[in-house]
């Protein structure tokens, strides 16, 4: 820990004083109004306005999961099954694979039961967040720029379709500052498949690095490096520590280097995390009945992995983690697509589930924001890229798509749009990915329009010069 009496004593100097400054902002000491935010390496540490959300758990189930098959019942769809596809549609119909003129009309195989008090219609696929459904906003007209994957990916997680900008997590502690001292405020946990995009996914891009997402291991220690060498002492290590932070200092001094205070804050970061890291990973103190429920012993590795991710996530947010990035796939499914959705709904089903419960009995789901999401959904037409007579999956489709936000001030129960009765086009409240983001930032108290940073000469936003709020979404 950056000793405070050394801090005070050389106050407002070089980086003790950005350091101070921050400090005193998190413990709500010291506001920091926008523009000496913009010009220094902290956070905001304030939001515009009392939102409701303090945390958020958001599920990225890259490759894009069927809607039609999980959350959009279309049974007009599966009454034309096999028809080609209507010619009002095929005229101005894009797809990245899909052969235009042979595709069929392909409604789903799975069946839809309505859940809850609000009747909401889930696949026979995920029972279990059926139980969920009254704490659910289900947004079925979610639409996207991107068509193919890793744009898909990144304009999902950073409002832009092309590398190097900040990803939500990274905006949203940069606007609100972590709750945690000694925990990273934006971690990202991983399951199956790598992501196309990759790190990308949870970059801070151009704000200070302090803000990157803090991918954990999946094996072993959660964070590499974290063990001290053999011989080395704790008291040891803190005094290197302080003489490569004083460098460090004369280094920023010298050559007027904000980046170099966010190197100084990680290196602190980790220092301490050596001692909450552990804590954190030691599922070992959670009952027999969460583990059951989040079905942490499992005998599949991947349905294993996926339930620890869920029921670490609720223990980052426990101990103030801001952000929360979860990644599951790869749900693309140009074929094969049932064998595809009943393995990835089974990884995926049960410990969300238990997540949203668990949240909702700790007391914790009014402030904790959960967010279901893809970078775009797929075609209600069988793809038949090989002239395949029977296709077995599905292509991207951008047009519409559905995502789904509970606790943290959403309307509990609700759904948002509707989408055709071929489920190709919307019909009513188009939310872009955008809107989705403002959104976001809505239910933490921020304004998407305000919350800025000022690169190369240019004010930046996440949603960059779009977005906008989607009042149906909020309580």
């Amino acid at each position: 820990m950056i000793d405070r009496r050394c801090l005070l004593s050389n106050a407002f100097r070089g980086v003790s004083g950005l350091a101070l400054a921050s400090m005193l902002a998190e413990d709500g000491l010291l506001a920091m109004d926008d523009q000496s935010s913009v010009d220094n390496n902290s956070a905001l540490g304030q939001p515009h306005f009392v939102g409701k959300a303090k945390h958020c758990i958001f599920f990225f189930m890259w490759g894009a999961p069927s809607q039609i098959d999980l959350f959009d019942p279309k049974p007009i769809l599966n009454k034309h099954h096999g028809e080609p596809i209507p010619v009002e549609i095929a005229k101005d119909a894009n797809f990245a694979f899909v052969q235009k003129e042979t595709a069929r009309l392909q409604g789903s195989p799975f069946q839809f039961q309505s859940y809850g008090k609000s009747g909401i219609e889930l696949s026979e696929l995920l029972p279990n967040l059926g139980r969920c459904v009254d704490e659910m906003t289900m947004v079925r007209t979610t639409h996207t720029d991107s068509f193919n994957h890793r744009p898909g990916q990144i304009l999902m997680n950073t409002g832009f379709p092309r590398l190097g900008r900040p990803s939500m997590g990274a905006w949203l502690q940069y606007g609100l500052g972590s709750q945690s001292r000694d925990l990273p405020g934006f971690v990202v946990l991983r399951s199956g498949a790598e992501v196309d995009g990759g790190s990308s996914n949870w970059s801070s891009g151009f704000l200070p690095s302090i803000h990157q997402g803090v991918a954990l291991r999946r094996d072993g220690a959660p964070i590499l490096n974290l063990e001290n060498p053999a011989g080395v002492t704790g008291s040891a290590h803190r005094h290197s520590l302080d003489a490569i932070n004083k460098l460090n200092e004369i280094h920023r001094a010298e050559i007027k280097d904000d980046e170099i205070t966010a190197r100084i804050a990680n290196y602190e970061l980790a220092f301490r995390m050596q001692s909450a890291a552990p804590e954190l990973s030691d599922l070992s103190r959670e009952s027999d009945v969460v583990h059951r429920s989040y079905g942490v012993d499992r005998e599949d590795e991947d349905e294993r992995n996926f339930s620890k991710n869920c029921l670490l996530a609720r223990r980052l947010v426990e101990r103030g983690v801001r952000f929360v990035n979860i990644y599951l796939g790869s749900w693309d499914a140009h074929m094969g697509l049932v064998e595809n959705h009943k393995r990835l709904c089974k990884v995926a089903d049960q410990p969300i589930a238990a997540l949203l419960e668990d949240l909702k009995t700790r007391g914790m789901l009014d402030s904790t924001l959960v967010v279901w999401a893809g970078e775009f959904g797929r075609t209600p037409v069988g793809e038949n890229r090989n002239q395949d007579a029977n296709p077995s999956g599905r292509d991207h489709h951008p047009n519409a798509f559905t995502t789904w936000l509970a606790g943290g001030g959403v309307k509990a129960g609700s759904i948002v749009g509707q989408t055709d009765e071929l489920g190709w086009n919307i019909a009513s409240d188009p939310v872009h990915v955008n809107d989705l983001q403002a959104t976001l930032l809505h239910l933490f108290g921020l304004d998407h329009k305000r919350l800025i940073y000022r690169y190369q000469g240019r004010d930046f936003r996440l949603t960059d010069i779009a977005g906008k709020v989607i009042e149906k979404i909020l309580a």
